[in-house]
């Protein structure tokens, strides 16, 4: 120190401090021209001991002696002069002063040195590094200005300390003081020049100071890092793309900043990013980025496509659209977590993001079709399962279309994982979009074409309607046309059969039946099955056909008539009709009678109804068709529509002796190439077996009914009293017609709303039936 003194006049250090700046620029270069001279003499150890002055005695002292100051001033004042202008000098002032003179001193020290700097940078940083966070704005104005001065002299020597530097401006970008931050903010240009002309800089050193402070908030912060990478993205010997999965997390959190300069910036990096990954080789890529490299981005990328803020969600499916087309390889590990983030952006708000969103979806489908191996089909799968409880359609749909490929292209592996996603396929039969619908059948047919899974769909699809009665009633038809189309209606129909047969919900059971029935009547697929069931007492193959249905039709008196006539099994269907008692005619009973009566006068029935041309060739279909018309309420429409079509027959009755005696006749039906073919073919079918095979299940079913009936009457001894009803009877000629007097309890269930559910009458096909504990 004494040294130092006695080479830097005191009067020099005092004007260090001054509050002119005249006077302070000419102690700073006093101080570079006594630096200077001793450079050129070569006086090392005294260049050490100014240095040591300044950083020691000045910079790096935060308790200052007030008898040092003393005595510096003392080296050229009157004593007097001192003693009076210390006696007012505070301990804060006072340490403040040191601060000044030492960091000032420091910069003259370094410009004085000139080109020979570098040679002390050891011992000029480092003080003045830890005066950038000093408590005192001032102070800290000062440090940064020193150490610009310290650069602007050693230009690339001080990139050695760029850590430090980097850290103290990042720190200086957010201060309080304005005037710290203009300061830092031309430290901060100086030495993104010095770095951009630099080839001691290392990219592998500078990624991990940014990484560390990416995840900071503050705006201020977050624009000198996005001005760094900005600044050395351009520099072209600089690879700041080979880095990116290291940063492309919080350039992306970015991009929902509350500043709107941050919101630029971010955006104007990672345009520049894909832009020059979309000009880059896409086996250069491959060379920058590994696997683990394309698999954390895409990571990053999945997230933000989820973010609540559009433009984030916008420009990360931009990226993950421009990432699945130079991906390749290295992206299969990741194409499940893409599809993720992909098929909610389908049906995103934004038209944008939905456009993009498809293109990347398409372009993904096709990359999983031709890729052979590697893909996780179970992870891909898991992802469509999700998408089908997606509340939008386009999600729902695309997410069926990518199971229908994993099936087409990785079937066996897809078939592997069938049990992850067979109940949500199940599920997705209820959705209220005919599409989604469509294509689920699409799916479940391309899984049954195996028998094997074949008979474990229809197990799920009979569990399903057994469940969910609405799902029956609102798409049976649907999913049965759908399914017949796609896998044979024979076969599903036999299947259907089959499973219904060992059904212990007798209700269930004739639901089932009479969905299926109403379908096999109604349905332009099902026409070829029609035909066939036509030829059931003519080729064998028909007649096992009918033989495979009959026994599950038996659950429902009214489709069971139904398949007789369709298979002109005339005379069956007649002792069909009389094997019915009074509890089987219900409400609901009249209501699928109705509905057969409207079938009859459609297309599928016009044989039938041709046949009563020649009434004395088909003596029991005339039996079979009066029999209905005897069970159907008098003032019903579907009575007069029936009763006028059996008017136009030609009077027989009391004119044609064949009549009288119809059993001991032989009735005769037309195939469809017009040959007459005898009643014997009735031999080939046991008809009087089928006959106890169907009162067999009709007693089951009225079993059943009586012991709902007993509980429905234990429950009503403490429910309020029923209206009165009454049970007319008709004529015993009749087969005990059950007309049911109009009533208005809120718990029945009429004829007429269950008729119109179906499709067929209005208020004046029936009168409105109570269903009660009397029917």
């Amino acid at each position: 120190m004494a040294e130092a003194s006695s080479l830097i006049p005191a009067s020099v250090l005092r004007s260090l401090t001054d509050k002119q700046y005249e006077k302070r620029k000419k102690a700073a270069m006093t101080i570079q021209d006594i630096v200077g001279k001793l450079v050129f003499e070569q006086e090392v150890k005294k260049i050490l001991a100014v240095i040591d002055m300044f950083a020691t005695e000045f910079t790096a002292n935060p308790q200052p002696d007030r008898r040092k100051y003393q005595i510096s001033l003392m080296a050229s004042t009157h004593v007097s002069d001192v003693l009076a202008e210390f006696k007012y000098l505070s301990s804060f002032y006072l340490k403040f002063c040191f601060l000044q003179c030492g960091l000032k001193g420091l910069a003259a020290v370094a410009l004085g040195l000139k080109e020979n700097a570098p040679a002390y940078l050891e011992e000029i940083v480092p003080p003045v590094l830890h005066r950038v966070t000093d408590e005192d704005s001032t102070v800290r104005f000062i440090a940064s200005e020193t150490l610009y001065n310290v650069a602007k002299v050693v230009r690339g020597h001080i990139i050695i300390y760029f850590d430090k530097i980097f850290d103290a401006l990042c720190k200086l970008s957010d201060d309080s003081d304005t005037s710290v931050q203009s300061g830092a903010h031309l430290l901060d240009n100086l030495l993104k020049d010095i770095v951009t002309e630099s080839d001691q800089f290392s990219l592998d050193e500078f990624v991990p100071l940014l990484r560390e402070r990416m995840d900071i908030i503050n705006p201020h912060v977050r624009q000198f890092l996005l001005g760094w990478i900005t600044v050395l993205n351009n520099v072209p010997d600089m690879d700041m793309l080979c880095f990116l999965p290291d940063y492309l997390d919080g350039l992306f959190y970015m991009l929902s900043d509350s500043s709107h300069e941050v919101r630029q910036q971010a955006h104007y990096a990672l345009s520049e990013f894909l832009q020059e990954i979309k000009n880059t080789p896409v086996w250069l890529l491959h060379y920058m980025w590994d696997t683990s490299d394309y698999g954390r981005m895409a990571k990053v990328l999945v997230q933000r496509a989820g973010s609540p803020d559009d433009y984030t969600r916008l420009t990360s499916i931009t990226w993950m659209n421009e990432f699945v087309k130079h991906g390749g390889d290295h992206l299969i590990p990741c194409y499940s977590d893409i599809l993720g983030a992909v098929l909610p952006c389908i049906s995103d708000k934004e038209k944008e993001i939905r456009e993009i969103a498809r293109e990347t979806n398409n372009e993904l489908r096709a990359i999983i079709v031709s890729t052979v191996e590697g893909v996780n089909v179970r992870a891909v799968l898991s992802i469509a399962r999700s998408g089908l409880t997606s509340q939008a359609l386009t999600t729902r749909v695309e997410a069926l279309h990518w199971i229908t490929t994993l099936l087409d292209r990785h079937r066996n592996e897809a078939i592997s994982f069938l049990n992850d996603i067979f109940s949500s396929l199940l599920a997705a039969l209820s959705d209220p979009s005919d599409e989604v619908v469509l294509l689920v059948l699409e799916v479940h047919a391309c899984i049954s074409e195996d028998s094997q899974n074949f008979g474990h769909l229809i197990d799920h699809l009979v569990q399903t309607f057994r469940n969910d009665h609405a799902l029956l009633e609102k798409r049976g038809a649907l999913i049965v046309r759908r399914l017949c189309v796609r896998l044979g209606a024979e076969q599903v129909y036999r299947e259907f059969a089959s499973k219904i047969e060992r059904e212990d919900d007798l209700d269930f059971a004739s639901n089932m039946v009479q969905a299926l029935n109403l379908t096999l009547l109604t349905s332009s697929e099902l026409a070829e099955l029609r035909i066939l069931l036509k030829q059931s007492l003519v080729e064998s193959s028909s007649m096992d056909l009918f033989v495979s249905l009959y026994s599950s039709w038996c659950h429902s008196p009214v489709a069971t008539i139904s398949l007789c006539l369709l298979a002109q099994a005339y005379n069956h269907a007649s002792s069909v009709i009389q094997s019915l008692g009074e509890e089987d005619i219900t409400a609901k009973f009249s209501a699928q009678l109705g509905e057969l009566v409207y079938l009859l006068e459609t297309p599928v029935f016009a044989l039938l109804r041709l046949q009563l041309v020649e009434p004395e060739k088909h003596i029991w279909l005339l039996k079979t068709l009066h029999g209905l018309l005897m069970l159907l309420p008098q003032q019903s429409a579907a009575f007069k529509i029936f009763r006028t079509r059996l008017k136009t027959v030609s009077s027989y009755i009391s004119n044609n002796e064949q009549l009288k005696h119809p059993c001991n006749q032989i009735s005769e039906i037309t195939d469809d190439s017009g040959d007459q073919v005898a009643a014997n073919v009735y031999d080939k079918i046991n008809f009087p077996s089928k006959l106890q095979q169907f009162q067999q299940t009709l007693r089951r079913h009225r079993s059943s009914l009586q012991s709902q009936k007993s509980a429905s009457s234990s429950m009503s001894q403490v429910s309020a009293s029923f209206y009165g009803f009454a049970f007319p009877f008709v004529t015993t000629s009749l087969v005990g017609l059950l007309l049911l007097r109009k009533v208005n309890y809120d718990m029945g269930i009429t004829v007429f709303g269950y008729a119109r559910q179906r499709g067929c009458g209005d208020e004046k096909t029936f009168p409105i039936f109570t269903h009660c504990s009397g029917d």
